[in-house]
């Protein structure tokens, strides 16, 4: 009876409880592979993103509790390919420590920038072809049936190929918006290479980028934007895409510098938002997006 009476002060006391959840963890780095993946695990597991909303994946980091959860998670689950790059080495910590991790990146055929500082080296940026991102879906959904223990496997089956065919369907919205866009116009500027798989997958060409690498965290020389400012004036471009995570200071200052009529488009290409903020899903980004695109490059 006094234990018990101890143990009700205590909680009454702390606001503390036994842990009802006995649900195994899954640890997702990116908040768009965390979309990805709570739709494929739903209710069988927890799912804990790491990357908050309209943070850059190139230098988010985590704390020492978070750091902590990687290495006792069930599953990790990662883009990889370079891409967060201040928590990859907790990744790989954990991977060593025996926790089963599953690098997405590599999974779904990676493509090579194509550009002249970052050429050969596999881009990261997986995201923007739908349909990596549909087989995304069921290399996550395998990995989780394989690794996760205490999962109804047949649901998380059932879950991933329910929301496959969502990106499939996505798939055909967007190629049938984009093929508006008339081929001599299918031209883009972004402020870092972030759209290779888009251009790859539904026919546009990179015409260049205001930092000329793959991560945000590079910065463009005076050189390069007097050559890329030469590149826009060259191939008559209407609209530069900026990261809207990121500032567009730098494409504002391409604008000026190349003396063309040049707009300054917001796109949600790395983070998802907070919800009412125009991304706060995978499925809602790339719609955004595709919209974006298409009144940019539309335009007289």
């Amino acid at each position: 009876m006094a234990a018990a009476l101890a143990c009700a002060l205590l909680i009454g006391l702390t606001g503390c409880a036994e842990k009802t959840d006995d649900r195994p963890t899954v640890v997702v780095t990116t908040n768009i592979l965390g979309d990805l993946t709570r739709h494929v695990v739903g209710a069988e597991a927890e799912v804990k993103v790491l990357m908050k909303p309209n943070a850059d994946p190139h230098s988010f980091g985590v704390s020492a509790a978070e750091a902590a959860e990687i290495e006792n998670a069930d599953l990790v689950v990662y883009n990889g390919l370079g891409l967060e790059e201040n928590v990859l080495r907790h990744v790989e910590a954990a991977k060593e420590a025996g926790v089963p991790a599953l690098g997405v990146g590599e999974s779904v055929s990676p493509l090579p920038y194509r550009s002249d500082k970052t050429a050969g080296q596999p881009d990261p940026h997986f995201w923007t072809d739908p349909h990596r991102v549909e087989k995304a879906v069921r290399v996550i959904g395998e990995r989780v049936r394989e690794d996760v223990g205490g999962v109804d496997k047949e649901a998380v089956g059932k879950q991933a190929e329910s929301y496959a065919r969502k990106i499939d369907r996505l798939d055909t919205w967007m190629r049938g918006r984009l093929d508006t866009v008339p081929p001599e116009r299918r031209k883009l500027v972004t402020n870092h290479h972030v759209f290779g798989y888009m251009a790859h997958c539904f026919g546009f060409r990179i015409v260049g980028a205001v930092i000329p690498s793959g991560t945000t965290l590079a910065s463009p020389s005076a050189a390069d934007l007097t050559s890329l400012a030469a590149t826009v004036e060259k191939a008559g471009v209407k609209a530069i895409f900026a990261d809207s995570s990121q500032p567009d200071r730098l494409a504002r200052v391409l604008k000026l510098e190349s003396e063309v009529d040049v707009e300054v488009i917001p796109l949600f290409s790395e983070s998802l938002t907070e919800k009412g903020q125009g991304a706060a899903t995978y499925l809602q980004m790339m719609r955004s997006n595709t919209n974006s695109v298409v009144r940019g490059l539309s335009k007289s």
